[in-house]
């Protein structure tokens, strides 16, 4: 949406209320936002694409951890910013099933199912014996789970691809690429295309590497006919973006264009203010799930969204399991449900959504930060899905929270006539002000994946 002329710029301090914009542009914006409702701000796009957000994607040999349950919240922020947008979406995830880690996966299960310790570098925890009890694979149980507790997550996987599978098309990938054979080996010559070494492909021994797999699973890809790879990976990951740009440009893409990474940091988790330790090897696993059941699935997804990528987030379980103002997403979520309740106080008076009104009417100056507040939210959006920020919209939700609440608790800006007083044209133009504010708070929430409850 093309921004408006601005009058005046204050530089005071960061933040969208320092913009002052023109009152008519205003006016419309608020038509607007009323007549395009949950779709305000969306279909910004100027060129449309084919987008695949891979996110999550481990070794299945645990659970989801609050490390691995941040990229998906991210990465899913980021998929619903760009399809709000106008792009199609795809997300996916790719699971890393074949492997020396799946091999001691494997291993520490059947362990545990003789009553034994588990391998050197195996896998300890409830999760293992609970998986021995059963003498179905665990690598499929344990597939199981993971999708199980995505879904419960609210992140919909809508493709899931496997190593396993995808290695068999190694052998057309690597004629793709630039090769040379050295000590038995095959490599790629991806220094040539801006890696800081060349990778092997396939070891003297005739087995693919990781990465030679990642050639073929990148080869899919493309298959697809997408216009836009985007990767949600793990802070363990910063030197897979040399090579993967590399393999990108051998395949005759264009790196940081066509294919983007996004590298999510560390996640600690804090109660009493003790940071809690994680180790999926030694059994000491702080998962999603356990996550969700601490703060439940809004504040979780919410507090993952809500910080860059490229710091880490430190936790406090005791503040975001608060119901007060103290928590973000309760102070974003109670603003929405204040205007869900004042609609409805209104419909026992009598009053409904007017099909016409004046604008002009909301003079306060409250009223006038209120609306320029919620004008405002196209360009975050926008803002938002270009720079694959979504933390741009948390922030935005909860600084227009405030000034929602700036003016609901202003005596001169009551919406609702009290005693005898007769319903006027000034209470509509706020019940119609106070309706857009609905609007935009549950569409930000839903960018995030956050519910928007009308009671609280």
């Amino acid at each position: 949406q093309e921004l408006p002329e601005v009058v005046t710029a204050e530089v005071a301090g960061p933040g969208f209320l320092n913009l002052r914009l023109s009152d008519a542009w205003f006016v419309d914006a608020l038509h607007e936002m009323l007549e395009r409702g949950a779709a305000f701000g969306g279909g910004q796009a100027e060129t449309r694409e084919r987008v695949q957000v891979e996110m999550v994607s481990a070794n299945p040999t645990g659970p989801i951890t609050v490390a691995s349950a941040r990229n998906g919240a991210y990465g899913d922020a980021v998929a619903r910013l760009l399809a709000f947008a106008g792009h199609a979406v795809e997300r996916e995830y790719y699971y890393n099933d074949a492997g020396a880690q799946i091999d001691r996966f494997r291993a520490s299960v059947d362990a545990a199912r003789r009553g034994e310790e588990p391998p050197e570098d195996g896998y300890h925890g409830a999760y293992v014996a609970d998986l021995a009890a059963d003498p179905s694979d665990p690598l499929a149980r344990m597939l199981e789970r993971i999708e199980a507790s995505l879904e419960r997550f609210r992140i919909h996987f809508d493709s899931f691809e496997r190593q396993s599978v995808v290695e068999g098309e190694v052998p057309e990938a690597i004629e793709l690429l630039d090769t040379y054979h050295h000590e038995g080996a095959l490599w790629a010559r991806t220094s040539a295309h801006g890696d800081e070494k060349d990778r092997v492909l396939v070891r003297s021994d005739g087995t693919p590497t990781y990465f030679a797999a990642d050639a073929a699973y990148v080869r899919r890809k493309y298959a697809k006919g997408l216009d836009r790879l985007v990767y949600v990976l793990g802070a363990d990951h910063h030197g897979y973006v040399g090579r993967m740009m590399a393999m990108c440009e051998a395949f005759g893409d264009t790196p940081h264009v066509n294919l983007e990474i996004m590298i999510g940091q560390m996640v600690n988790l804090l109660r009493d203010g003790v940071p809690m330790r994680m180790s999926k090897r030694a059994g000491t696993v702080v998962t999603i799930d356990d996550l969700v059941g601490s703060i439940g699935v809004d504040a979780s997804r919410y507090v993952l969204a809500r910080y860059t990528t490229d710091s880490p987030i430190d936790i406090d379980l005791d503040l975001w399991a608060k119901a007060s103002n103290d928590n973000p997403v309760y102070y974003v979520q109670y603003a929405h449900a204040r205007t869900c309740r004042m609609i409805s106080n209104a419909a026992d008076l009598g009053m409904s959504l007017p099909d016409d009104f004046d604008p002009s009417l909301l003079s306060h100056e409250r009223e006038g930060d209120l609306l320029r507040a919620l004008a405002e939210f196209p360009r975050v959006v926008a803002a938002a899905a270009e720079l694959r920020a979504p933390h741009r919209v948390a922030r935005y939700l909860e600084d227009t929270a405030s000034v929602f609440n700036k003016w609901y608790d202003t005596k001169e800006c009551r919406m609702l006539p009290q005693g005898d007083e007769p319903v006027t044209a000034v209470n509509e133009a706020r019940l119609m002000l106070v309706h857009a504010a609905r609007i935009v708070l549950a569409a930000g929430l839903d960018l995030l994946g956050v519910t928007a409850p009308e009671r609280m």
